[in-house]
């Protein structure tokens, strides 16, 4: 099974962001990086696609946002997070 369209918002030097990417990276999972450490039109983007979101990793699959590191840790924990990744 492939894995769904996964997008992450990032900054430089978050620790979470690069928690996440470990996260993702042990798993195999390819995603896509926008890097909001400029702001910018990304991260406005991130703002209008998850309302509300004022920190980062913004982590979204096939669409849906799952929120940061501490999120789609506790996901795995649970063992949510492999079938969320088409995994």
């Amino acid at each position: 099974m492939s894995a769904e369209r996964v997008e992450i918002y990032t900054k430089w030097g978050c620790p979470y962001c690069s928690a996440a990417k470990s996260l993702l990276d042990k798993k195999g999972v390819a995603y896509t990086e926008y890097d909001v450490t400029m702001g910018g039109d990304k991260r406005r983007e991130m703002v209008e696609r998850v309302p509300g979101a004022s920190t980062v990793p913004q982590i979204i699959v096939d669409g849906k946002a799952l929120g940061g590191f501490d999120d789609i840790n506790a996901l795995d924990r649970q063992g949510k997070l492999d079938p969320l990744l088409g995994l």
